[in-house]
This record gives structure tokens, C-alpha cells and sequence, in this order.
């Protein structure tokens, strides 16, 4: 691909071809240990997470960013640390002008999980101390989300319990778990596995729609630990040499009796976010003293869950056992099976078979008794365990609930409407669930349904994952988010949408969730099972994108098992920047014609410059050539260490955008920032003030006080996200900065994501020289392990 270059970062005079970026989706190994997630990979600290990793890469992959929840959760970043390893040779026709931002990034390495940006303990204690200043206030939209979450799970669980009597407890594994261990050890020695049996699932049962009551339930507020427990937790860390700041969240994670948990299991201290298993055995050895050994049953246990949970920050709902058990002899763990089994008894995972499906086989559902299944045995945590299998019920309870005969304001809605619009219309009428893709364009079809929907007297809701995607699909109806579009956060926390009706489900006929590929398990399956019967689900969402930040591929998962229909908007997203990413979409980086200059390439020589560069467009060149002012351009860059990192760009561009001496952690009124109230979601805002209270900030129009301990886990500065981070979101001008250390972080869904958040104006600051023509062309997102297709395809018939 040829391409112009521009003088010295100035975008007028600039050229137009198609550019690059870098922030790690897929391909590369992901490691899955103090946060690194990206679906390509992020380079983790330390060696603590190697096994995790490597458990997680054996399983298939792991998160689509480099930044592990970058979309919101702060210190869990992918890194690129230090400059550019390769000086590039600057291309004729442009200006040496670097070395302005000298060690702007630091260049280091950045810290490792015991770092509170790295997503270590003292985040975490942050993060677990903000109960006990919350007094019997009101709960806040975050607490509201976690303690929905909470609500959701319990009732997931309650229903599961319902279906299948609750698994054993303590004692050594039997029954099925043993079956399912010994099916396994045959299938790797190549005997015959004694015979697995594939229980069919009944349909889902019909139960008739409740009377609706039109009001939002009151959701309760997380309860705090107590100061008593927490200085209880306090004085067993600080006996065991943990920091005790870590008491707080230690409290919370273990609940009550922690202290006496903590010293009954030393390694329970792996519970709290960020702590690492060296770390969990130095704890041990100074409370256990010559007792604590390699071969202990709690360690294997502990071990294997903290495992699973590295797993699951990768993108993972479950592992393939043997990858599981081989990242556990790598921890050290003398017996890995005999750690998996005592996992599994006493009840911290669980254990499944699952059926392989070959290309041109029949399916297992179909096949006789005497014809041998192939077959993966897979572990996993049973929170995700849960979330999948609900959600694949309540899918199939929706598409066997609605009536055989069209209701008339489903005949008014489709009457209304043309084209792209009523075909979707008319997928909706006769189907409990449909599936919607398109880009940016595309957002107008399921807009018009929404509002013919509402015309015709149905109850009727819309929600994106980002307050901005909220406010543009508003725009499709001429209207403001509120009356029928939210956000999914909103929605479930209780803080927007419909009522519920008395049994708790959402008091709709129609929901339209746009954005879906950032739909995570538990997520998806939160909203599917707060439908009604006969109500209709419409996901949409772009396919070519990360997927979500939370485990799971929700959206892909449902393409790939043909049970419901599927609907292709054939709206293109037009203009050069729409004809550029369309081309990335299909692995083609192709030139375009940009005569307005809405596409510039900056090259660079190394991170120095990238970083110099930045600041020059943000702060100089686009305002200046395209009338954007800094405050809505948004720049994208690979994860958060490195010397182009978000913590160095948004250092340089503080300097030069809003000055200060940062009193309040870091942070001046009028700086951006991004808040994550719960992990894995970013609302963008700003700095208004700072007082006793905390830091006031404005998101979304809406005010948001951060208590001063809270601060430094959640809250960042935001004039450079990652592109897991800028996911939903759209900006008038966007620099993607593409230093040469993330040439191998650079995957197809990565470079589409990133490119596609400008609006008008697209300028990259291109270090990777061809690693970019080969991401998009070669380097798909790797799959993540998840069980939902299989459940899919024994619940659900093919769609006809």
C-alpha cells in the first residue's frame, strides 16, 4: 500500500491512504495473569501469571485487547514498555523533527501486579475499602449495577438449583465429576471413554406473561464489611507480612469470618484482585510456618481457581482440562489432578463434557447410541458456568414463547416501515430473537423499528453500551437517551428503562440491544432473563469488532449456531473513512480516495516521536485544518504502559492541554478522564472539582462524586484511551497511535475498532511500517473457550 507521508506531523497538506494501528486483539499469546488480556498480546509483569497464561493460550486465546478490561477497569493494562527496539528509517519527503517529548512514556517498564495501575493488591484495597464511607446513603448507579448483578446471579442460581439437585460438598470426588475426569485420562491415553451420555434438555417451559406492574424495583445496596472484621483481616495480613491495605477488599472478597478463613487457608488470599500466587505463598509460609508445602490441598485448590480466574479476565468461560492441569504443574503443584478433584468436590469449580462438532458431521444430538461422540472435557468457575447455561435457557424460552399468530401492532409496525427497516420488522414479528449486523450506517434500521414499535402502542426499549452510542441512536428518533434508549449499565442497575413487573421481568414487548459483540455471559444473560415470555430480543451489533471486555463472545457464539435469523444490513457506512474500515473489515487495507484529507498518515521512527507527533495533531494540527478542537479528538493507542502508552500520552498532553499541579491525585478541574464504577466499563467525562467529598467529576451529563480512596483505581486520565476503551464510542477526529513495539500486538479486529471511532477525521501516527497491511490481513481474533454454542445446538433447532 503506498502511501503520502505529511511534513512534520501537520496534517494540512497531508495525504490520504489507509493507515494503522495498534492495541492488541487478537494473535499474539495472550498471558492471563495480573491483567493482561488481550485477544493479542499484551505483555504481562512478572512471572506470576505465566501459568495462567499459558492455560489460557492452550485454551485458545484470550481477551481482544491488549489492555485486559480496558474498557474500563483501570490497571489491568496490555503493555508496550519501552521504546521502539528498531529505529525506523524516516521516509523520504518528511521533516526530522523528534526527540521533542523526550522520555515523555518514562520508557521503563511499568510496575508490576502489586501496582495500582497494574491492577495489583493496592488497587484492589482501594476498590474494597469504599463501602465503609458510604454510610446508609443512597446507593450509587455503580453499586446499584454490582448489587443487580449480585441479584441477577442469585436467581440464576435459584433456578438452576430448581432443574438439578445442589453438588456436593467436601468429600473426595464421585459420580459424574469422577466419570467425566476418567472420560478425559481415556481420551488422552486413546482408549475408548466409558460411554458419555448427552442429556438432551427439555424444551424450556412457557409460563404466561405476568400482569404487568409499572414500576422499578429498588435494588439494595452492597453491605460494607464491618470495621471490626476488616481490623480482624488487618492484623492477620500484617502477621503474615501481606499489606494491610489490603484488609478492606480481603473482607469483602471472603466475607464474614475472613480473618479466620484467611488463617484456616492462607491461600484464600488469592481471592482479592491483583495478589499473586508468590505472593499468596509468602503469606503462607510466615503463617504456617514448616507446614506450608508445595503439595498442600488448599494450595492445588486455590491455585486451580486463581487459574480459572485468569482464565476468565482472557475472555475464557471455561478451560480444556489438560491445559488446565498442565499450568498447574507448572505452578509447582506436584499432583495437578488430585488439586483439579479437590477443586471440584468442594465446589470451586465445576466440571463438564461437551461435545466436539466436526465440520460435516451430524450433530450429537442426532446420532445413535452405538456411534462414538467426540468429545472435550472443560473446567470452569461456576459463576460463568451458570451465566452460560441461563442464558442459553432464556434464549430458548423467548423463541418458544412467542405466539403462532402475529399480534396486530407487530402487523402495524412492519406495515410501517420500508426496505432493510421492515425486512428486520418482519424477523421480529414472527421470532422471539433475531440477530442484527452492520456498521455505523446500519444503526438506522433497528432505530426505525424501535420508533414504528413505539407508534404502534408496543412497549418498546433500546440500549447501547456506551452513554455516547446511547446519544447517537437518540438522534436516529430526534430525541434525547431517557424515554427509550439507555444504556445496558442503566438497564440493569434499575437507574433507566421500563418497570418490572411482579415476578422481576422487565416490563417490555421489544428489546433492541445494540453494541452486542460487548456483551458479555453474565451480561447477556441478565438481560435475556429479564424478558418476559412473548417478548422479542433484536441483538445488533458490528461483528468485525473487539469483543467484550468480560468473558464470553455472546454475539459471535449465537452467528455461529444458525437458531434464530440473522439479518444483514445492506446500509454501507460511506465516505472515505467508511469505504477504509469497510476494506479492514474483509482483511483488505486498501487506498482510498480522501480529498478532504479525512485520512492522514504521521510516520514516526520510534515511540519518542510517536508520542511528540501525538501531542502536535491533538493540540495544533486538527484544530487547525479541520476546526476539531483537543476536547473532541480522541487518540488510541496500543494499552496502557509502554513509552506510547495511555500513561505517557496522557502525561505529555495534560501538560500541553490543562496544566496543574495535580493536588488531587493527579487530577485538575477540566482534565479528562475516563471512570470505571464496576470493571470492565469506561464512561468518559471530566474533572470539575475536588473537595473533602472527593473527586466531582461529570460523565455523561451527570454529576459523580469518586471518594478520594477510590480515585487512584478508578479514575484515569482520558485524552488517550485503548481502543477496549474507546469500543462504543465515536469522536469527530481520531489519532491512532501506532508505535514500532506494537507491530506484534496489531490483529484485524484491533485495527477496525480503533480506525473506526473517528467520525470525520482519521490521522495515524504509523511506526509499524508493514506489521499493519499484515495484521489486517492475517491476524483474526483467537477464539475464546466458551460452552455456549454447544448449549445452544442441544436447546435450540437450526433456524428454517
Amino acid at each position: 500500500m503506498s502511501t503520502e507521508q505529511t511534513p512534520t506531523g501537520d496534517t494540512e497538506g497531508a495525504a490520504s491512504p489507509a493507515p494503522t494501528p495498534a492495541e492488541g486483539t487478537s494473535g499474539g499469546a495472550t498471558e492471563v495473569g495480573t491483567g493482561a488480556a488481550g485477544d493479542g498480546g499484551a505483555e504481562v509483569s512478572g512471572g506470576d501469571a505465566e501459568s495462567g497464561a499459558r492455560a489460557a493460550e492452550a485454551a485458545g486465546g484470550g481477551r481482544d485487547d491488549a489492555g485486559a478490561r480496558d474498557s474500563g477497569e483501570p490497571g489491568t493494562g496490555g503493555r508496550a514498555d519501552g521504546a521502539d527496539a528498531s529505529a525506523r528509517t524516516r521516509p523520504a519527503g518528511t521533516t526530522d523533527d523528534a526527540g521533542a517529548v523526550s522520555g515523555a512514556g518514562g520508557g521503563g517498564a511499568e510496575g508490576d501486579a502489586g501496582d495500582v495501575e497494574s491492577g495489583g493488591p493496592a488497587a484492589g484495597a482501594d476498590a474494597g475499602a469504599s463501602g465503609s464511607a458510604k454510610g446508609a446513603s443512597a446507593p450509587s448507579e455503580a453499586e446499584a449495577e454490582l448489587a443487580a448483578q449480585r441479584v441477577e446471579r442469585e436467581r440464576i442460581a435459584r433456578r438452576k438449583a430448581e432443574r438439578q439437585g445442589p453438588v456436593e460438598s467436601g468429600g473426595k470426588l464421585s459420580g459424574k465429576a469422577a466419570d467425566l475426569l476418567a472420560a478425559v485420562r481415556a481420551v488422552e491415553s486413546g482408549e475408548k471413554a466409558s460411554a458419555p451420555s448427552f442429556v438432551e434438555a427439555a424444551p424450556a417451559p412457557r409460563r404466561p406473561a405476568p400482569e404487568p406492574v409499572r414500576r422499578p424495583e429498588p435494588v439494595p445496596a452492597a453491605a460494607a464489611p464491618d470495621a471490626e472484621t476488616v481490623g480482624a483481616v488487618r492484623a492477620v495480613l500484617a502477621e503474615g507480612g501481606a499489606p494491610e491495605a489490603l484488609a478492606p477488599q480481603a473482607a469483602a472478597a471472603l466475607g464474614d469470618g475472613a480473618q479466620d478463613t484467611l488463617r484456616a487457608d492462607p491461600w484464600q488470599l488469592l481471592r482479592v484482585a491483583g495478589v499473586r500466587p508468590e505472593q499468596a505463598d509468602g503469606f503462607a509460609r510466615a503463617l504456617l510456618g514448616a507446614e506450608c508445602r508445595p503439595d498442600d490441598e488448599r494450595r492445588g485448590r486455590a491455585l486451580t481457581v486463581w487459574l480459572l480466574e485468569q482464565a476468565a479476565v482472557a475472555g475464557h468461560t471455561a478451560l480444556d482440562l489438560p491445559a488446565l492441569t498442565e499450568a498447574l504443574g507448572k505452578r509447582a503443584v506436584p499432583d495437578p489432578d488430585e488439586a483439579v478433584q479437590s477443586a471440584l468436590a468442594e465446589g470451586d469449580a465445576l466440571v463438564f463434557q461437551d461435545a466436539l462438532e466436526e465440520p460435516g458431521a451430524r450433530p450429537a444430538a442426532a446420532r445413535t447410541d452405538e456411534e462414538e461422540v467426540p468429545v472435550r472435557v472443560l473446567a470452569g468457575l461456576e459463576r460463568y458456568a451458570l451465566a452460560e447455561e441461563s442464558l442459553a435457557d432464556a434464549l430458548a424460552r423467548l423463541m418458544n414463547s412467542v405466539p403462532k399468530e402475529t399480534e396486530e401492532p407487530w402487523e402495524a409496525t412492519v406495515a410501517a416501515l420500508t426496505r432493510g427497516a421492515a425486512d428486520l420488522a418482519r424477523q421480529v414479528a414472527g421470532h422471539g430473537l433475531v440477530l442484527h449486523t452492520g456498521g455505523e450506517a446500519a444503526r438506522a434500521e433497528p432505530a426505525a423499528l424501535l420508533g414504528a414499535a413505539r407508534a404502534a402502542g408496543l412497549r418498546a426499549f433500546a440500549v447501547c453500551h456506551t452513554p455516547d452510542g446511547a446519544r447517537r441512536f437518540a438522534a436516529h428518533l430526534g430525541e434525547e437517551p431517557g424515554a427509550a434508549v439507555g444504556t445496558v449499565a442503566g438497564l440493569l442497575s434499575g437507574a433507566s428503562g421500563p418497570g418490572r413487573d411482579a415476578e422481576g421481568a422487565l416490563d417490555l414487548d421489544l428489546l433492541i440491544v445494540l453494541d452486542a459483540p460487548q456483551l458479555d455471559v453474565e451480561a447477556a444473560a441478565m438481560l435475556a432473563e429479564s424478558l418476559p415470555d412473548g417478548a422479542r430480543l433484536v441483538l445488533s451489533g458490528d461483528p468485525a469488532v473487539l469483543w467484550s471486555a468480560g468473558p464470553g463472545r455472546v454475539f459471535a457464539d449465537l452467528l455461529a449456531v444458525p437458531a434464530c435469523p440473522q439479518v444483514a444490513s445492506r446500509l454501507p457506512d460511506r465516505g472515505p473513512l467508511g469505504e477504509l474500515v469497510s476494506g479492514i473489515g474483509v482483511g483488505e487495507l486498501v487506498q482510498v480516495e480522501a480529498p478532504g484529507k479525512e485520512i492522514v498518515i504521521v510516520p514516526v521512527r520510534d515511540a519518542g516521536e510517536a508520542v511528540h507527533r501525538t501531542v502536535q495533531l491533538v493540540a495544533d494540527s486538527v484544530p487547525r485544518a479541520f476546526g476539531v478542537p483537543p476536547e473532541e479528538t480522541v487518540v488510541i493507542t496500543p494499552g496502557h504502559g509502554g513509552a506510547a502508552g495511555t500513561r505517557a500520552l496522557n502525561t505529555v498532553l495534560k501538560e500541553r492541554l490543562n496544566p496543574g499541579p495535580g493536588r488531587f491525585g493527579g487530577f485538575d478541574p477540566g482534565d479528562r478522564i475516563v471512570h470505571s464504577p464496576t470493571p470492565g466499563r469506561t464512561v468518559p467525562g471530566r474533572v470539575v472539582r475536588a473537595d473533602a467529598q472527593g473527586l466531582h467529576l461529570e460523565c455523561a451529563g451527570a454529576p459523580v462524586v469518586v471518594p478520594r480512596e477510590l480515585v487512584e483505581s478508578r479514575v484515569r486520565h482520558g485524552w488517550a484511551l485503548t481502543a477496549h476503551q474507546a469500543v462504543g464510542g465515536r469522536w469527530p477526529a481520531a489519532v491512532v497511535v501506532l508505535p514500532g513495539d506494537a507491530a506484534d500486538v496489531l490483529t484485524r479486529p484491533w485495527v477496525y475498532t480503533a480506525f473506526g471511532r473517528a467520525d470525520r477525521h482519521l490521522s495515524v501516527v504509523h511506526g509499524v511500517e508493514q506489521a499493519l497491511p499484515r495484521a489486517v490481513a492475517e491476524s483474526v481474533a483467537k477464539p475464546r473457550t466458551t460452552r455456549l454454542r454447544t448449549l445452544l445446538r442441544v436447546q435450540l433447532p437450526p433456524a428454517g
